[in-house]
């Protein structure tokens, strides 16, 4: 029987249907607004800041964009998905920016 907490490495390749591609939403949110677990699943509460104009002030409400819900293995699969992202976005920050000539031919 496998481990439930560590992500299959055997499987074969996954394809994703291109009839779902477009119509998945996107998800923003600035941070995690609360965490936890239940039955088994992860939790995990995804909020964004929205600016809200008072008078000639800002008020700052936070708003839910989403409920995560997934098994432990999807959570490892999402974890690991992140670290490898902002590996790729680190490595691109440590490279010299490309020098943009003043004229172009």
């Amino acid at each position: 029987m496998t481990d439930p907490e560590t992500p299959g490495t055997t499987q074969g390749p996954v394809t994703i249907s291109t009839s779902s591609s477009e119509r998945a939403p996107i998800i923003y949110f600035d941070g995690a607004s609360c965490f936890g677990h239940h039955n088994g699943a992860i939790q995990i509460e995804l909020a964004a800041n929205l600016l809200m104009p008072v008078g000639a002030a800002v008020r700052v409400d936070v708003v839910q964009t989403a409920h995560l819900r997934c098994s432990v293995a999807a959570a490892l699969a999402l974890r690991e998905a992140l670290d490898k992202a902002l590996a790729m976005y680190k490595q691109g920050q440590q490279q010299p920016a490309e020098e943009i000539p003043a004229v172009k031919n």
